[in-house]
């Protein structure tokens, strides 16, 4: 069997490495990979547009491919599932129109209040002085999002009516995100401990990943912008198994139900940001309809299951029969990125890697390139330093072993990724 992973993060060389492990699985392509999934056994690169859909179903029907998994969230966002569906194809991720949970933060929580589903209180805004408004009467910090897709740069959480001001202005006036800030979300700031709540759906039934947390700031002590993640573990202590049942019944359970209603069965990944209180009450932050990135990394380092067999099952609405089998060993990830992130950087700047590291232990690349000269950073977020280990702090320990080996000129990674599992 031939499987093909659509994108070119860490989350796809996680997925990548995971489907190439299986027995049942003789080749793996990546549209368009990188340099680290070019290194893995029984993995290709494929140097195909993600966004071209015509290309890419052509190479999928040419190769036979068995299964495609879209990784990102804009080619679903765009319809490639919906596509491929139509091309008689096998592809694991969402429907265009499910995956509005994500592609819009107005449709998601206009959803999650239609479900019961516990959110921040929010208003929509397209004109500025509502806007402005609204945060007056409302105070600070409070929270600022993007409505579309700005690729984990949407969300600021402003502690000023300044900061506040100053990023509506950005986002609806000078467009700094393009139309994803043409519609902005307002809401109130919740505080907490974020946990990723991850599983796996065939419209129908429903499973649960391993509970998994990412730090989303860039700094230490959780300081600093929003990124895309900076690192991430798994299991998460905050989330106890009361939580566990309680996210599952008030969160998942009505995505899936409201989507089968709707006429469109959730069948994918599905990500739950869930903000726990210090007295234990739950609310959604944001839904993505994907695997987490940075949260993959560690994820599929623990999944010890055939993640093409758990695939097949779920497009063939038999997730109930499957079984997922986890490594009781913790595993932590630290991102490696470039000093300017979130900022956009091109910089191409050459990467030392170790000779070799222990078998329980991953350098996941992303934002890698190889040349004839070695690997050369891509811009944003580069490697993800992933390792097993007895408990957190063990793992966490091995992780940084191996960072400290990796070098280039303008690197940045924060020192304290897994710190409150460890506190």
């Amino acid at each position: 069997m031939k499987v093909l992973i659509i994108g070119a993060g860490g989350r796809e060389h996680a997925l990548a490495y995971k489907m190439a492990q299986s027995t049942e699985v003789d080749a793996v392509f990546v549209a368009p990979g990188n340099a680290g999934t070019a290194l893995e056994s029984k993995v290709s690169n494929v140097d195909i547009n993600p966004f071209d859909f015509m290309a890419l179903a052509r190479f999928a029907k040419n190769e036979r491919i068995s299964l495609t998994v879209v990784g990102p969230e804009t080619p679903l966002a765009d319809g490639l599932v919906d596509f491929f569906v139509s091309q008689d194809l096998p592809c694991f991720g969402p429907c265009k129109a499910a995956a509005q949970l994500e592609a819009s933060k107005v449709f998601s929580k206009e959803f999650m209040t239609r479900c019961n589903i516990p959110t921040a209180k929010y208003q929509n805004f397209k004109e500025i002085q509502a806007a402005k408004a609204y945060v007056r009467e409302q105070g600070t910090p409070i929270v600022i999002k993007a409505s579309g897709l700005a690729g984990g740069k949407g969300v600021v959480v402003a502690q000023t009516e300044e900061e506040a001001f100053t990023t509506i202005e950005n986002f609806l006036n000078h467009a700094t995100l393009g139309l994803a800030g043409s519609e902005i979300v307002i809401e109130e700031f919740l505080e907490g401990e974020e946990a990723s709540f991850i599983v796996m759906s065939d419209g129908q039934h429903v499973v649960p990943l391993a509970s998994s947390q990412d730090h989303k700031a860039r700094d230490d002590g959780d300081r600093g912008p929003n990124t895309g993640g900076m690192g991430a573990y798994s299991p998460a202590p905050v989330v106890t198994p009361t939580l566990h049942d309680e996210i599952m019944k008030r969160v998942i359970q009505p995505v899936i139900d409201e989507m089968r209603n709707m006429g469109h069965p959730y069948i994918g990944f599905l990500y739950a940001g869930i903000m726990i209180t210090n007295d234990q009450k739950i609310n959604v932050l944001e839904f993505n309809c994907r695997l987490g990135d940075p949260e993959a990394q560690p994820l599929l380092m623990r999944l010890k299951s055939d993640l093409y067999v758990h695939c097949k099952a779920a497009l063939a609405g038999n997730l109930d029969t499957q079984t997922f089998i986890w490594d009781p060993r913790p595993a932590l990830g630290v991102v490696m990125a470039m000093e300017e992130y979130p900022a956009h950087s091109k910089t191409e700047e050459l990467i030392t890697l170790p000779q070799s590291i222990s078998e329980d232990c991953k350098i996941f690349h992303a934002g890698t390139v190889q040349t004839d000269q070695g690997i050369i950073t891509h811009g944003g977020r580069i490697l993800c330093v992933t390792a097993l280990g007895n408990d957190i702090k063990d793992a966490q320990q091995r992780v940084y072993a191996v960072v400290k080996q990796v070098h280039w000129d303008h690197c940045h990674y924060r020192t304290d990724i897994g710190y409150r599992a460890i506190m």
